[in-house]
């Protein structure tokens, strides 16, 4: 295993016993087409981890929010575990620059995919359960998924919260700017920047230039609420 790996485990606070389970995990088809590994890719652990971050997200939100109805805890489920939220739990750990893409797909920008990045989220959780058992995988989602996701309203429409907060605090509406395009027509991917007093607040990526603008809106917001908090 190489360090990158290594350091990886030390990072989240779990270390595997089944290292080939850990590196499937992280592995994307796209890797496993182009290099014929025996291990296989990442999709069937991400069926299992996908169930399992249902469950915990569910018990987690069914003790915490005990006035709400299962309608109200389904919709805040859903905003937690959506693929822009873990997309953005997996860039605050660094996963993505652990996934094994292959060279088609790195080329295409599939590394700053959320599709592919919540993924290997969710495979991750998947092998930290067969590996580890429930108890750890709950431990990782806790930290990891569930308290960066708390406030899940973010994920409905980032960009809307953040004018509100911006003409609130500021008295002027964001800019966003286009930085970039990759990727061949039918899988393009743009990376935008939210701006306001020439300074640039947050930059996402996505599919469409909407979603790469809800996604910098979200980091924008996060930056705020970072800097509004007091210090001890």
């Amino acid at each position: 295993m190489n360090n990158s790996l290594r350091e990886f485990q030390k990072k989240i606070g779990y270390q595997f016993q089944n290292e080939s389970l850990f590196r499937q995990a992280l592995t994307h088809s796209s890797y496993s087409n182009e290099c014929k590994n025996e291990q296989g890719n990442n999709e069937r652990l991400e069926f299992l981890g996908d169930a399992v971050l249902e469950l915990i997200s569910s018990e987690y939100l069914f003790q915490k929010n005990l006035q709400l109805h299962e309608g109200d805890l389904s919709k805040k489920r859903a905003a937690m575990v959506c693929e822009p939220s873990l997309a953005y739990c997996a860039r605050q750990i660094n996963l993505p620059d652990q996934i094994f893409l292959g060279k088609g797909e790195e080329a295409c920008g599939g590394r700053n995919r959320n599709s592919i990045i919540s993924d290997a989220l969710e495979a991750l959780i998947g092998a930290i359960y067969l590996d580890g058992g429930f108890t750890n995988a709950k431990e990782f989602v806790l930290k990891y998924v569930l308290s960066m996701t708390d406030d899940a309203k973010f994920f409905y429409d980032s960009k809307t919260t953040l004018q509100e907060m911006v003409m609130l605090q500021f008295g002027k509406e964001p800019e966003y700017r286009l930085l970039s395009e990759t990727g061949p027509d039918h899988l393009k991917t743009f990376t935008v920047a939210v701006v306001w007093d020439n300074q640039t607040w947050g930059i996402g990526s996505g599919k469409s230039k909407k979603a790469a603008q809800q996604a910098a809106a979200m980091e924008a917001m996060k930056k705020l609420q970072k800097e509004a908090k007091p210090c001890i």
